[in-house]
């Protein structure tokens, strides 16, 4: 279990649960929309209620996170902006798999490291977390770069990348209303929210290394001391 071949893969686990929680916060998280309701003064751009505007957004995650019957509240939708509603669910699953099993995974590495009291292997002098800290640097250090500096074309990007050769993600606000409550300002405070737990858990990961990089340290140097 101290191969560097499993060092890897620990630290690929550390990255796929770090960058799925992050994503998962605004998806599972409605008050984080909810708060953009009135701050963003909804109401009186739409013409809707504040409780109508919540209701359509609370079907829509119902569809997407439950799997009810797609509606919008008292707004109008089209079989277009429903199908990519439908393209949306798969990749929100997708997230939430790979938050479950890493999560998992991670739990029971750790619980079999502490019950065997050993330690990953530590591939130039750096644990998985710290390679986990920098695998996401490497993600997503550049597009997020490119995101604060031009957010509409990384939107687009994105997009593309997730959405290949189709265009129903483009609403029409006439037929698809949904769009009115759901602006850009809300779609980049999200990002702006991964973005930050991203960085959070970079953090914490190189922390984490530091930590047990001493704690290795302390450890040989009394077993030394023991030895003599």
């Amino acid at each position: 279990m101290k191969s560097k071949g499993f060092s890897c893969l620990l630290a690929i686990l550390l990255a796929l649960f770090a960058i799925s929680a992050s994503v998962s916060a605004p998806i599972l998280c409605r008050p984080f929309y909810y708060a953009h309701i009135e701050a963003l003064d909804m109401p009186e751009k739409t013409g809707w209620t504040a409780e109508q505007i919540r209701e359509a957004f609370d079907d829509v995650m119902d569809f997407l996170l439950k799997g009810t019957e797609f509606r919008t509240g008292d707004l109008l939708w089209s079989e277009s902006g429903k199908t990519h509603f439908a393209d949306c669910k798969v990749l929100f699953y997708l997230d939430l798999w790979i938050f479950a099993v890493t999560g998992a995974l991670l739990l029971a590495v750790f619980w079999a490291f502490r019950r065997k009291k050993q330690r990953p292997a530590r591939p130039a002098g750096h644990g998985p977390s710290f390679w986990a800290g920098v695998l996401i640097l490497v993600l997503f250090g550049g597009f997020g770069a490119f995101a604060a500096s031009d957010f509409d074309r990384a939107f687009t990007v994105f997009h593309k990348i997730f959405f290949p050769g189709k265009t129903n993600w483009v609403f029409d606000p006439r037929t698809d209303q949904i769009i009115l409550v759901m602006p850009e300002e809300f779609f980049r405070n999200c990002a702006i929210l991964i973005a930050a737990l991203l960085a959070l858990f970079v953090v914490l990961f190189f922390v984490l290394d530091k930590r047990v990089k001493v704690s290795s340290v302390v450890d040989e140097s009394g077993k030394n001391d023991r030895d003599q």
